[in-house]
């Protein structure tokens, strides 16, 4: 193979076994947490490293370093080596997993792996990329228990469902008072009030001589219609745009049919089986990352296989209410900060041992090759 074909080839699983460029290879997830149940699939996290001729040619051309290599689904993900470690000093969760994975979800490991210490890369950051990332978690809860409560319905409003008529008094939707009316809304006219927000003077053309506008042009349109009105004619009615309230809904709309198109239908069909209308998945690892991150602060340690395995899953199962598994992670939020405000660890990871080793290891693959 020319160094050509090197860097064109695109690298995937099966070209990461053949040309054995796989350092560490472990089963994740439910299974190294303890969590695993006969529906659970079996998660592979790994690293990689980018063969000699691949890695030393890429030097200054950024799109040519692959960070990874997956499946289709990402049950599979292998990480390359400089990404592996970037990730650690970053001190990511599922990448500092892997330096703590129960010895029975190792499938291989390479001996240069072991020269990654744990105590490197475990520091105070942990209380931001663990129990930080726990709170975005509950925030995403919050935010499916919303769409699970509040469905849209698929047919999409108009801008005239935002618009009341301010007539004898009175305030009506408008699709309401027109019809009422004698009149269409493509006969009507509007022109902007000064000096007031969203107001707007409704004229009528009962002739058919003076070719409106109308309030809009068309149903999806989103913004109203103005038109130019004769001078000597007389308002009919006054008109009151939400346009706030119509910008939002837009907003809402556009998101919810994107999660419902993107959602994990089976998750979604367990939500609704258990009744409590919140992603009891999610908050099962929300209230697990909560106690690892209490754990890492006192001990210093990372510890993947869970001891608390029936109260995990009776989360998962939907056995716990919803404002009670809020309560438990407010609880063990203010616990990981009190934690890690009295813990002993360093602020950063050891930044230079990790370097250091990085290229110790890099070498000797490349001297070895």
């Amino acid at each position: 193979m020319t160094l050509c074909d090197t860097l064109s080839s695109v690298l995937t699983i099966d070209a990461l076994k053949e040309q054995r460029l796989i350092l560490l290879e472990c089963v994740s997830g439910s299974h190294a947490y303890g969590l695993a149940t006969e529906q659970s699939d079996v998660d592979i996290k790994g690293v990689f490293y980018l063969p000699r001729s691949r890695f030393f040619a890429m030097t200054g051309v950024a799109q040519d370093y692959v960070a990874q290599v997956n499946d289709a689904s990402n049950d599979t993900v292998y990480y390359e080596l400089g990404r592996y470690v970037q990730l650690l000093l970053a001190n990511n969760p599922n990448i500092l997993e892997l330096l703590a994975t129960p010895s029975d979800c190792i499938r291989y490991q390479h001996p240069l792996m072991k020269q990654f210490l744990p105590q490197w890369f475990i520091s105070q950051q942990c209380q931001q990329s663990f129990a930080g990332f726990a709170q975005s978690q509950i925030k995403k809860a919050r935010g499916l228990n919303k769409k699970i409560v509040n469905p849209m319905d698929k047919a999409k409003k108009s801008i005239l469902d935002f618009c009341v008529v301010l007539d004898k008094n009175h305030s009506i939707p408008v699709l309401d008072w027109l019809a009422q009316q004698p009149f269409s809304q493509q006969q009507l006219g509007l022109v902007a009030m000064p000096n007031a927000t969203q107001m707007y003077a409704i004229y009528v053309d009962s002739t058919g001589t003076h070719d409106f506008a109308g309030l809009t042009q068309k149903p999806e349109a989103t913004s109203l219609s103005l038109s130019s009105i004769p001078k000597g004619m007389t308002p009919i009615a006054y008109l009151s745009f939400n346009q706030q309230g119509f910008s939002k809904y837009c907003r809402d709309y556009k998101e919810y049919w994107q999660w419902v198109a993107q959602r994990n239908d089976s998750r979604y069909q367990a939500t609704l089986e258990h009744g409590k209308k919140y992603d009891a998945k999610n908050m099962m690892h929300t209230i697990r990352l909560l106690q690892m991150a209490v754990e890492i602060a006192e001990t210093g340690n990372i510890k993947v296989r869970r001891d608390n395995r029936q109260q995990l899953l009776a989360i998962k199962s939907g056995s716990y209410d919803y404002d009670a598994l809020l309560a438990m992670a407010d609880t063990l939020s203010q616990q990981a900060q009190a934690a890690f405000a009295n813990s002993r660890l360093p602020e950063y990871p050891n930044q230079a041992a990790a370097i250091a080793a990085l290229t110790a290891v890099r070498t000797a693959l490349y001297t070895s090759s």
